[in-house]
């Protein structure tokens, strides 16, 4: 759609995506972005819960964005489930495919027939990705798994904000796209291990282990004896050495990261800060030189410190709201966002796959689909002649 010609590193590669929310769509969208032919499944008449809510109440002609941002390049095949001759259809189509991604609670699939074990007796070369809020064999398999509730339990909502403040959430869905990465790494691993020994692997991703993960760092000086304390400066974290943080300009703020503070010093024209300078990262004289940088950088601009900073190589950038961010000049030159037109949304802005190979870059070469758009197209696929077809709709099955 963008006049480029799509990726095809995962070509010939189906993927059957019973997905929901984000961690799914999201994680299916990598691979769809890389040329593999993702099939949504997805109940007939549009009761698919993504299409029926939206971030911020945001609907483009009625259509949900937060459908749109998670299901470009896939078609959408409409099937009942809950009806037998639904359950047939998806267990032929089980049958022909690569991949199979679920995101459904721990023992839907297994209600439905479509579990790991059932699945893999009918094509012992399929790959099976389950994701879950807590794993399948978790004391808490049963709860909901949700971004904010996942940053609450892993303690990622602990560690953010200063010390006066309650823990504070990250402010957009970080742990349902990294899981929905770590998905995506998964799959491709699996492939490659399928094309080893011919037989395909269950693997398994939870929102939890994804929330753990993302912690990778602080979690780690935790378990070997670090004290994390949060405080009532600008620090931004709890581990890392000054001026690591978010200070306040005359007219925004600017994030100043781990310049050494003798350099920071001369380039500030501040002699005090040198006076606070230790052997190592000044691990212990963070809080020191917070308040004292405080006053100092509150004085001038955002642009003029950094007008002043940068050439000096500090380590410093202004912070953005979403307006200037996609005004910024590095996020135009990386090229990010791609406006396609959808037949009833109209132009709608996304943003583009992060990956770029020697051989091209990802674009959205489907846009994403209407409800069933693609059901007949694939069930003539799977060998259902037009009378078959008319007989699984009249009978409510598709």
């Amino acid at each position: 759609m963008d006049g480029r010609p799509p990726l095809a590193i995962l070509a010939g590669i189906r993927v059957l995506s019973f997905t929901q929310f984000l961690l799914g769509p999201s994680g299916v969208q990598f691979l769809a972005d890389l040329g593999a032919d993702v099939i949504k499944v997805e109940p007939p008449g549009g009761r698919l819960w993504e299409r029926n809510w939206s971030g911020a109440d945001v609907f483009k002609n009625g259509v949900s964005v937060f459908f749109l941002l998670a299901h470009r390049n896939q078609r959408s095949l409409t099937l009942d489930l809950k009806h037998p001759d639904g359950r047939a259809v998806a267990r032929r189509l089980v049958e022909r495919a690569d991949i199979l991604v679920q995101n459904f609670r721990p023992g839907v699939m297994a209600r439905l027939g479509l579990d790991w074990e059932t699945a893999t007796s009918l094509n012992p070369r399929l790959i099976y990705v389950s994701a879950s809020g807590y794993g399948e064999s978790s004391p808490y398999r049963d709860r909901p798994g949700q971004d904010l509730l996942m940053q609450g339990i892993s303690g990622l909502a602990s560690i953010s904000g200063r010390a006066d403040q309650p823990p504070t959430a990250v402010g957009t869905a970080v742990i349902d796209q990294h899981g929905a990465t770590l998905l995506a790494l998964g799959a491709l691993a699996a492939l490659l291990e399928r094309a080893r020994t011919g037989r395909g692997l269950h693997v398994e991703v939870s929102m939890l282990r994804a929330a753990l993960d993302l912690q990778i760092e602080s979690a780690t000086y935790f378990l070997n004896g670090a004290r994390l304390e949060k405080t009532n400066t600008p620090l931004a974290s709890t581990f890392h050495p000054p001026p690591y943080g978010i200070y306040p300009t005359r007219d925004g703020h600017l994030v100043l990261s781990m310049s050494p503070l003798a350099e920071l010093a001369d380039a500030l024209e501040l002699p005090a800060l040198r006076d606070l300078v230790e052997p190592g990262w000044n691990f212990e004289s963070r809080e020191a030189v917070a308040r004292l940088l405080e006053p100092v950088i509150r004085a001038r601009t955002t642009a003029e410190w950094i007008e002043r900073l940068v050439p000096k190589g500090v380590w410093v950038a202004a912070v953005n709201d979403y307006a200037e961010t996609f005004a910024d000049p590095a996020v135009q030159a990386a090229d990010v966002v791609q406006e396609v037109r959808h037949p009833i949304a109209g132009a709608v802005r996304l943003l583009r796959s992060p990956l770029e190979f020697s051989t091209g870059r990802a674009g959205v070469q489907r846009v994403p689909p209407a409800c069933g758009e693609h059901t007949n197209e694939i069930l003539r696929e799977a060998g259902y002649d037009d009378a078959a077809i008319a007989r699984l709709r009249k009978d409510g099955a598709v």
